[in-house]
């Protein structure tokens, strides 16, 4: 298991300067957020060939794993919040986010990143559930066909508030996929916020699935990206499991609303996850309440 860091909690930061923050900080992994100041997809492909070669060669040189991340607010649509995605009505507007992801996998193969962590969008129209289901499954497939040849994973993350919210909602998507590159980013707030009964027993049920985790606290039933330690997750019981699963890829602190006290943030979150992140059999402390 590796503790990263997510770059969208550090957006006035030049990437650089953050990878080496996160290094100097302890952290083993970083997930880089592709965005208008962290390797531009659309930038210039000589310059972007550059600038992912030089983040690539101070990743190894820091020993720092990576994935990369796909969340960018504005990157696609500059007036209207991750606009537009693959549950659009218009196939044409699909396409821009499969072109973006496309472009996302390229870039995770010159990196070599473990995995690209991907989401559904939220559903704009009032079309039912099976063809809401088919609309992202068949936008999926051309993104699945050009993982294919660089055999870099995705891995899908629920997310409140979209059309795939839920676990339960993965299931259903990932029946119809069946994918050996597709997978499971696990926000491990989302699932506290939105499940029912601990996080822990979730992170057992679906850790052969998961390529990637998300971390931070929060409180039920509010999506609210959290300090550790002001929201009422048992952060002891879910690294227990993850312990216990013997779980050995990334587990990435998500605050990207703490960018302007971005270095605090950084700090704090290393000092909390230390303790949890030691081998098991020294004392590691929880936060909250137990679910």
């Amino acid at each position: 298991m590796r503790l990263g860091y997510n770059t969208n909690g550090l957006p006035h930061h030049r990437l650089a300067d953050a990878i080496d923050l996160l290094a100097d900080e302890g952290f083993e992994s970083v997930a880089i957020t592709l965005d208008a100041a962290a390797l531009d997809p659309y930038q210039d492909p000589g310059v972007l060939a550059r600038e992912v070669a030089a983040t690539r060669a101070l990743l190894d040189r820091r020993g720092l794993a990576r994935v990369v991340e796909t969340g960018a607010r504005y990157l696609l649509n500059p007036r209207l919040k991750h606009d537009p995605t693959l549950m659009d009505p218009d196939p044409a507007r699909r396409e821009i986010r499969a072109d973006f992801l496309r472009r996302s996998i390229d870039i995770a193969r010159a990196l070599d990143a473990e995995c690209v962590s991907i989401w559904s969008g939220r559903l704009p129209d009032s079309i039912g559930e099976e063809a809401a289901f088919d609309r992202l499954a068949g936008a999926l497939r051309p993104v699945l066909d050009h993982a294919e040849t660089t055999g870099i994973p995705l891995a899908f993350e629920p997310e409140p508030g979209m059309f795939i919210d839920t676990m339960g909602r993965f299931a259903r998507l990932d029946e119809r996929i069946g994918h050996p590159l597709f997978g499971l980013t696990m926000d491990l707030g989302h699932v506290h916020c939105l499940e029912e009964g601990p996080v822990s027993v979730h992170v057992r049920r679906w850790v052969s699935r998961i390529l990637n985790i998300h971390i931070e606290d929060m409180a039920r039933g509010v999506h609210e990206h959290l300090m550790f330690g002001e929201g009422t997750m048992d952060f002891a019981a879910i690294f227990e499991a993850l312990h216990e699963a013997d779980y050995g890829r990334g587990v990435h602190v998500e605050l990207s609303r703490h960018g302007h006290a971005a270095v605090d943030a950084v700090r704090r979150s290393a000092s909390f996850l230390e303790a949890l992140h030691a081998p098991p059999g020294r004392d590691r402390p929880g936060s909250g309440d137990t679910p």
